[in-house]
């Protein structure tokens, strides 16, 4: 992994610029824009195929290697008010969740890491809370608690200098009243130190400056893993009788009067990056790497369990050492996109010598100026929600793999530098799973080779590169679109065309993408899904920072976390997360079809049902012999129902004139039915138990000429190039296709 990059954007039209950002531990690299056709090395296919474009970004580029700086906090500029203080006071309730790390973790401080100047609230692993004064000469004096914190408790932490007679106290005072807390401490010292340094430091939350950098670039370390609540600065020494107000809930200002310099208030402006101070003296602050917002706090009861109804109870901040938004590397390459560049999957293909990366994107077609009838819609949403996957990582997890311990090399890299982040299916360093991931970062998942560990071949976007290599093989003409485009532009976009294809595993779907889908089959829009586990969890974009998507998990769903109680309303968009149907959408509403099971250790073929010898179904199986079984090959497990699997059900909204085609069998017991659909743990939830372990292949007509086809399985495109193209899978899925192009 001498070469990794990403791109600024995923969607571009002709016209408009993308840029690329790579590291490299090599002196230099070449770079050429290809068109990505097929991505999987597997000799028993077509093998990898791509095609170089001329474009004025091929060429060699000096190599540079460009670091990671993850890890989320608070950043305050530094100002008067902050800067020079004789005596002060910090304040805060904080929830620390890995208090036994070995490296100090800051709290509240304006404190440079290399001059060992300012003052500083931090998190010690012996001895709990403790107080940094540094006058910049050489004397730091550190004043602690003396007793180590619990993990994942509340405390009430504060500390006051008072610069006339050099005395410091310290408190760390548990939420909970239980009695013989050991935890908890109050300390009260006289320090030889002078007050701290003046300095123009930057004020931090949840880590301490490095001291390198201006306002834009500063970088932060000792990193706080926990959750922040109400952190306060005041211009004196508060007294003993004062703490205790503060502690017992009462006003800053009826304590402390104009002696509040900053109070910090996390409950307001939860969608946006924005740090409100509330003291009148604009001492705001910007949240970085991603903090997680909309989360409780102390004060949280319970009763409510939407932030937007009771804000004062979600006024905490969770931050992690592994968080990450931006890696903020600089651009090397920039692509203004050709005019006559067709619409379709590409990349920045990176090489020097055997070191090599392809940085993907997608050129759309020019907006109202469809190419085509036909047009391929990129899962993008489950690209990132995917991102940088390493559930590998995680014991117990071998038994579900069809290839235990075969890790791509880069899954290998993924596990060496956390300071990436990781996917909507990992886990922090604190146990707490990821809600946010963001595009702008390398994600080595995605690229056109890459095999995922647990069935040892493409998934998501390689696999989908499968569907792109048979409509080039069949000659059908297409666009390509993204999520992100769908959830920007809506309805309008998919307007244009007659056919929409979707990709293997369209799982994650935002409101505005439900609501143009639903819009576009009622108004005569024909759809392939051609995958499995779609339209499954709710998903949302940060409106003022699109490169990011939430997800919260809820208490149901078949899941890899769940969210927190009272954590499962998206603080990006307000609405609450979890899965589609408990919203009143389940996929079998929409499509058909909904997720039903799963398993790695092999797939499976489907035979037909009475449904395909319905007349209305006849064009669907030309030249497909009704003992035929489909799909018993491919390049996935060896079979086109495979992976993720779904089924149909009337309860849950298939519409009734649905027509059973074809469904799968033989599945074995490393196949599992879904928890959502399980509501007693009972024996017999096995593929070979259960019948409703299965893959369903659908078809309904819809309003105005419309139509949708289904076929239930997330490994269906990896058995259409099987006997160069010529198959049932690959039969049955143009047969659809050229009537669904069709006018009529």
């Amino acid at each position: 992994m001498e070469l990794i990059g990403y791109a600024d954007r995923w969607s571009v039209k002709p016209g408009e610029r993308i840029r690329f950002m790579v590291s490299a531990d090599v002196p230099s690299y070449d770079a050429t824009i290809v068109r990505l056709i097929h991505g999987d090395t597997n000799p028993a296919g077509p093998g990898f195929k791509e095609e170089a474009i001329d474009t004025p970004a091929t060429g060699r580029y000096p190599g540079r290697r460009q670091p990671v700086h993850g890890g989320s906090y608070v950043f305050v500029p530094s100002g008067p008010l902050l800067q020079g203080l004789a005596s002060f006071t910090l304040q805060a309730w904080i929830y620390p969740t890995t208090p036994d790390r070995a490296t100090p973790q800051g709290l509240l401080a304006a404190w440079s890491v290399p001059n060992r100047a300012g003052y500083a609230l931090v998190l010690e692993r012996e001895t709990g809370l403790g107080l940094w004064i540094g006058d910049g000469h050489g004397r730091v004096e550190m004043v602690r608690a003396g007793r180590p914190l619990r993990p994942a408790q509340w405390y009430f932490v504060a500390c006051s200098y008072d610069a006339r007679d050099r005395r410091v106290r310290l408190y760390q005072l548990p939420l909970s009243h239980w009695p013989l807390e050991e935890s908890a401490a109050e300390v009260e010292r006289t320090v030889e130190a002078t007050p701290p340094a003046e300095h123009s430091v930057p004020f931090l939350m949840a880590a301490l400056w490095d001291g390198t950098g201006d306002a834009a670039t500063s970088r932060a370390t000792h990193l706080y893993n926990g959750k922040l609540e109400s952190p306060c600065l005041f211009g004196r020494a508060l007294q003993p009788g004062e703490i205790a107000a503060l502690r017992a809930g009462a006003a800053m200002r009826e304590v402390a009067g104009a002696d509040v310099l900053a109070a910090w208030d996390f409950s307001l402006d939860m969608a946006s990056a924005r740090i409100v101070d509330t003291s009148g003296h604009g001492l705001h602050g910007q949240a970085r790497n991603l903090p997680a917002r909309a989360m409780t706090g102390h004060l949280w009861t319970g009763d409510e369990l939407c932030f937007r109804h009771a804000p004062d109870q979600y006024g905490a901040l969770y931050f992690h050492e592994d968080d990450l938004e931006d890696a903020a590397w600089e651009a090397d390459i920039e692509l203004t996109i050709p005019e006559s560049l067709p619409s379709g999957v590409y990349a920045a293909r990176l090489s020097a010598g055997e070191s090599h990366d392809h940085v993907p994107f997608y050129v759309r077609p020019p907006t109202g100026a469809p190419s085509s009838p036909v047009a391929f819609l990129a899962p993008t949403m489950t690209y990132l929600a995917y991102a940088n996957e390493c559930l590998f990582l995680y014991g117990g997890l071998d038994q579900f793999a069809a290839h235990p311990g075969e890790l791509d090399p880069r899954d290998r890299y993924l596990a060496a530098h956390p300071e990436l982040a990781r996917s909507l299916y990992d886990r922090h360093v604190d146990g707490t799973g990821y809600c946010y991931s963001s595009q702008l970062r390398p994600i080595l998942t995605m690229r056109p080779d890459y095999r995922t560990w647990f069935t040892g071949a493409p998934s998501h976007f390689a696999s989908d590169l499968y569907l792109i290599d048979w409509l080039a093989a069949k000659g059908v003409a297409h666009d390509v679109i993204t999520d992100d485009d769908l959830h920007a532009e809506g309805y309008d976009l998919l307007a244009p065309y007659r056919v929409l294809i979707t990709g293997a595993h369209p799982e994650y779907w935002t409101s505005p993408m439900m609501a143009a889908l639903e819009r576009y089959l009622a108004a005569g829009g024909r759809l392939m899904y051609l995958g499995g586990n779609g339209f499954y969890w709710v998903t949302s974009v940060d409106p003022q920072r699109p490169h990011v998507i939430e997800v919260r998990r809820g208490i149901n769903g078949t899941r890899a976390w769940q969210s927190e109680p009272g954590e499962g309303y998206h603080s990006t968009s307000g609405e609450p997360g979890g899965l589609w149907r408990y919203r009143g959408k389940p996929p079998q509403k929409l499509v058909g079809v909904g997720f039903t099971a799963q398993g790695w250790q092999g797939a499976a073929g489907y035979r037909r049902q009475p449904g395909s010898l319905d007349p209305r179904a006849a064009f669907i199986f030309e030249g497909i012999g009704q003992d035929e079984i489909i799909g018993d090959f491919g390049l996935v497990l060896n079979g086109a129902a495979g992976d993720e699997l779904d089924r149909l059900d009337g309860a849950l909204g298939t519409p009734p004139h649905t027509l059973l085609l074809a469904s799968s069998f033989g599945h074995d017991d490393s196949y599992q039915f879904v928890v959502e659909e399980t509501l007693v743990m009972a024996p017999g939830q096995g593929g070979t138990q259960n019948p409703r372990v299965r893959a369903d292949m659908t078809y309904f007509e819809g309003p105005n000429g419309g139509a949708v086809f289904a076929v239930g399985s997330i490994n269906w495109s990896g058995s259409l190039s099987h006997h160069n193209y010529d198959n049932n899978v690959s039969r049955i899925t143009e047969n659809v296709l050229r009537r669904f192009m069709s006018e009529a």
